[in-house]
């Protein structure tokens, strides 16, 4: 079903994406992702719950450092910021429904625009909300997550939490305190923070100990402002190592985590992982999604890939099965998604300017982890990839190794015990043999 609030339909060529199968050749078809193919109890669509991200897809017109934006969008034609919001809500819903995808996610300034003070921003917010509430009812549509954009803004020059200046911190509240009413209004399970410039560039006029204290008192706020005011969901941070800043203080999961800890925040707070930043941070997403989860931490994830060649932020869409293959087994170890799912946090390039190129990069995102899903599941049910690694760990099992592992050995116990065995054999972790098994499965 396609929802019109308004008179203008935006992508007129376009018809409801439908699944064709593997065999099928039309570029604006699923060939793996069918939504209601079961796949261990649950269907694709409640396993994968797909995001379309407004910033990127909406508001995103092409623009890097290097050149103007070389996309020309018809909802952003009207003459004030309040209409052209408006516009661009309607071909959003518009876009996703065609698309056929359940959720989406904002930044408050995506869906309301970023001109003026944060009161500004407040006013017109509260215009779109309603707006996106009665097109939510009407489409089936919802909200997966809401954010804040306490970063692009020439005033959070110097971070938001972390900004040495008060009077800045409190312009970042205003905007984050709505954007938290606008979730909750809206039904989102989940509010991200993403420190896009929580962060130093130097640390000669950085009082960094200050700032990681700021920012803890400022999420502390944020988690009280949200439960009192009826927020269930799952807050969520998203790491990333530098970018804008030299240095961020979200660096990875397992900082983050540490951070959380330290704030008293562990018991509110999930990981949400970014391909792309994961790589930034010298790791790869399977790591991340591990660290996450081993801490039952992982709450939700932003799909997109770096390039291999580039050392910065690209955020292309994803269509390395083998990488994406990596991560379903993670996430299907970890138990898979509560109240998190997979956001698109990903633009076209630059010279991709056709209307259809929109869809037909969704649609290969979404076919790449629909097929990495059903190989995954493939794995993890008919091979022997977890008993091999549950193997490496037997000797922990029983015994001596089983003792240590439940705290009842000393120091001496371990040396009587080497003393014993003596000299221990080498045994291959057969790394190359699951490598090889991982392709032979996709």
């Amino acid at each position: 079903m396609t929802v019109l609030i308004g008179n203008t339909e935006y992508f007129k060529n376009i018809s409801k994406i439908t699944f064709e199968g593997k065999d099928s050749k039309n570029p604006l078809a699923f060939k793996w992702y069918d939504e209601n193919c079961v796949v261990n109890g649950k269907t694709m669509k409640e396993h994968l719950r797909f995001a379309v991200a407004y910033w990127h897809t909406f508001c995103g017109a092409g623009d890097d450092p290097f050149g103007p934006g070389t996309k020309q969008f018809p909802w952003d034609a009207a003459g004030n910021v309040l209409d052209a919001a408006k516009n661009r809500m309607d071909a959003a819903f518009e876009f996703i429904t065609k698309l056929g995808v359940p959720y989406y996610c904002f930044h408050d300034t995506d869906v309301a625009g970023d001109e003026g003070s944060v009161f500004d921003i407040e006013k017109r917010l509260a215009v779109l909300v309603e707006k996106a509430q009665q097109m939510q009812k009407a489409s089936g549509v919802k909200l997966l997550w809401g954010t804040a954009n306490v970063f692009s803004n020439p005033r959070y020059m110097n971070g938001a939490s972390t900004n040495p200046d008060f009077n800045v911190l409190s312009n970042a509240a205003v905007q984050v305190k709505n954007a938290i009413d606008a979730t909750i209004a809206l039904g989102g399970t989940g509010y991200v923070f993403w420190g896009g410039r929580e962060g130093y560039m130097s640390l000669h006029n950085t009082n960094t100990k200050k700032e990681l204290d700021h920012m803890g008192q400022f999420l502390r706020m944020a988690r009280d402002y949200g439960r009192q005011h009826g927020f269930t969901g799952t807050f969520l941070i998203e790491p990333k190592p530098m970018e804008p800043t030299k240095h961020q203080y979200d660096f990875d999961s397992q900082t983050v985590m540490g951070f959380l800890e330290k704030q008293g925040l562990a018991d509110d707070f999930k990981i949400n992982v970014e391909v792309n930043h994961a790589t930034l941070a010298g790791h790869s997403f399977a790591h991340e999604l591990r660290m996450a989860a081993d801490a039952q931490k992982l709450g939700s994830i932003d799909a997109n890939k770096g390039d291999y060649q580039n050392g910065w932020d690209t955020d292309e869409f994803p269509t390395n099965i083998y990488e994406v293959t990596e991560a379903m087994l993670e996430i299907l170890q970890a138990g898979g998604f509560s109240d998190g799912g997979i956001n698109f946090d990903a633009k076209l390039r630059r010279n991709s300017t056709d209307v259809e190129d929109m869809f037909i990069a969704h649609i290969s995102g979404m076919d790449t982890f629909a097929r990495a899903l059903l190989i995954a599941d493939d794995i993890l049910k008919n091979s022997p990839y977890l008993d091999m690694r549950n193997k490496r760990y037997s000797s922990f099992g029983s015994g001596k190794g089983f003792d240590f592992e439940r705290g009842k050995l000393q120091m001496s116990d371990l040396y009587a015990h080497a003393l014993e065995v003596g000299e221990p054999e080498l045994r291959s972790g057969k790394q190359e043999y699951l490598e090889q098994l991982i392709s032979t499965y996709i």
